[in-house]
């Protein structure tokens, strides 16, 4: 049985089905010879009949009846790997090994979602890390694709921009610059930064907005984002944050963003990979995804685009109807 082949199989399920080698041959295209030799063959292998003639009519023997249940279940497994592998050259199914920077946990897995419902079969795992360990992820080949802010400059990595990424200065809402246009940015000279950890990419976002003026700011650095925005709200000082990771604490008023000049600061979302990387059909189609289609995505999830000009002045209305 080790040498049959799955025409055969397909011959025999036909001839079976309509019971009759000429109307199979007319099914499969086929001449009648040529059927009766696949069937032949066929018997061969299985070393007993398939078929007995009576009269002018054939009928399954015992052994007919088996292999032909056998030889419908080897089709419809056929059909199915098929249908996988179309799925996977389509690039909606498979396995997606992402990594995402912790400003992006507040949109990224509604992102993927998104990306996820146009087909079936997707399987994720997903890292959210800050962007050394990412990097790091990738060029071991832990991860396929990670998302996020600053692009590698290591000539093995691919890092292609999607998406605009604004950073903003936030305080609570009572605090004495709220509401106040076109800060400069000595008059926070003397806040306490409460700030993300180095090797994170808001710290190096942060880094290069201030460059220069680092020195005359207190610093505290907190490696949870969620931890710092309670701070904020505590009133134990000022942030430099992702518009993105805000939007529903400035919402409900429990956070102000303030208007400094330059601010707010835009980098862009970056999707990498390592330029060696034979990317899977479903992790190309992702990328396309991100790519074309991202930037919208982002904004209508966070309310945020390129700019923070709505988020501003939420935070103006919320103070002049709540005047602290």
């Amino acid at each position: 049985m080790k040498n049959l082949t799955l025409r055969q199989l397909k011959t025999f399920e036909t001839v079976a089905r309509r019971l009759s080698f000429s109307r199979a041959a007319e099914d499969l295209y086929l001449t009648q010879p040529a059927v009766s030799m696949q069937i032949k063959q066929l018997e061969g292998h299985a070393g007993v009949p398939l078929f007995e003639q009576l009269g002018k009519k054939i009928f399954l023997t015992s052994a007919g009846r088996e292999m032909l249940r056998h030889s419908r279940a080897i089709i419809d497994q056929f059909r199915e790997a098929e249908d996988a592998m179309a799925r996977l050259k389509g690039g909606y199914a498979g396995v997606l090994n992402l990594g995402v920077i912790s400003a992006g946990s507040y949109f990224f897995p509604r992102l993927v979602a998104e990306f996820t419902r146009r087909g079936s079969g997707i399987q994720l795992n997903l890292a959210v890390q800050n962007r050394d360990e990412l990097l790091r992820q990738v060029s071991e080949n832990q991860i396929d694709l990670a998302v996020m802010v600053r692009a590698s400059r290591d000539a093995a990595i691919v890092s292609e921009p999607f998406a605009p990424h604004p950073f903003v200065i936030v305080a609570p809402p009572d605090h004495p610059l709220a509401g106040e246009q076109q800060i400069p940015l000595a008059a926070l000279a003397a806040e306490c930064f409460i700030v993300r950890e180095r090797g994170s990419d808001t710290w190096n976002a942060m880094t290069e907005a201030l460059a220069g003026r680092l020195e005359h700011f207190r610093m505290m650095e907190i490696k949870s984002t969620e931890t710092i925005k309670q701070a904020v709200i505590a009133g134990m000082g000022v942030s430099f944050l992702s518009a993105h990771t805000i939007s529903l604490e400035v919402q409900a008023g429990m956070l102000a963003v303030l208007d400094v000049v330059d601010f707010p600061v835009i980098r862009n979302w970056s999707v990498v990979h390592r330029a060696d990387k034979q990317l899977e059909p479903v992790t190309v189609a992702f990328k396309h995804f991100l790519l074309v289609e991202g930037a919208l995505q982002i904004e209508q999830l966070t309310h945020v685009g390129s700019g923070t000009e709505a988020m501003l002045h939420e935070a103006a209305d919320f103070l002049s109807l709540h005047p602290m």
